[in-house]
């Protein structure tokens, strides 16, 4: 849709803020768009994009040149039906061409002009796909898939990876054995290096259990007897 058919008289109730919205809707690549189907097709669309799709015979056009046969029939009559009947096969060569169901228009976005900006997003796919399957078009349009490699190793090499542990699960570099003791012997809590003295007995307590300095029995029962509160 042009921005011709929004200047046609006071008969549209469209105020210019409303007008400026629905313009600002278009994507810029839409000449550009214009251009690839045009360089495809032989085929011009004219000033006016949306008038130009809306019968579907140069989409339909563009879909055999992609795909040969992709459309088997194309009507030329003027007729609504028929021209949304090969805006239907246009859509349904779009997916057999392998474009993501997500990335379609329906067929009364472009008729209608219901939704000009999904029926550019989609040609735009398009573009792309056709890019993916190593048309030459002479543009720069649209967004190649991104390919799939796939690495295929050997049995050896797949079994030097099994013994291999994972960064996400820990790493033992530099780790090592020493200061440990052998296992069921008695661990001491003292540091000979550091000059900490060992305990003097096994009624020692360690700091590292607590401690009872400063503490004594004052106040305390004798064992069984009566406590009070």
């Amino acid at each position: 849709m042009s921005s011709t058919q929004f200047n046609k008289g006071p008969s549209y109730g469209l105020s210019a803020e409303v007008k400026n919205r629905l313009l600002s809707k278009y994507d810029p690549q839409e000449a550009e768009i214009q251009s690839w189907i045009e360089g495809l097709t032989r085929l011009s669309i004219g000033p006016d994009f949306q008038k130009g799709l809306k019968d579907g015979i140069i989409s339909c056009t563009l879909m055999n040149k992609l795909q040969p046969c992709s459309v088997p029939k194309i009507n030329r009559s003027m007729q609504n039906w028929h021209q949304l009947e090969n805006l239907s096969n246009f859509i349904k060569a779009m997916v057999s061409y392998g474009m993501n169901p997500m990335d379609l228009f329906e067929a009364n976005d472009l008729f209608e002009s219901g939704n000009m900006t999904q029926v550019q997003m989609s040609l735009l796919a398009l573009a792309g796909k056709a890019k993916t399957k190593g048309l030459q078009s002479g543009m720069d349009i649209g967004v190649k898939d991104s390919e799939k490699q796939e690495r295929n190793f050997d049995d050896a090499t797949m079994k030097a990876g099994q013994c291999v542990i994972g960064l996400q699960m820990g790493t033992n570099k530099c780790a090592s054995q020493s200061g440990r003791t052998v296992y069921g012997t008695r661990r001491y809590l003292y540091d000979p290096k550091n000059h900490i003295l060992p305990p003097m007995d096994h009624s020692t307590i360690s700091l590292q259990m607590g401690t009872n300095k400063c503490a004594s029995q004052v106040g305390m029962t004798a064992p069984g007897t009566r406590r009070h509160i």
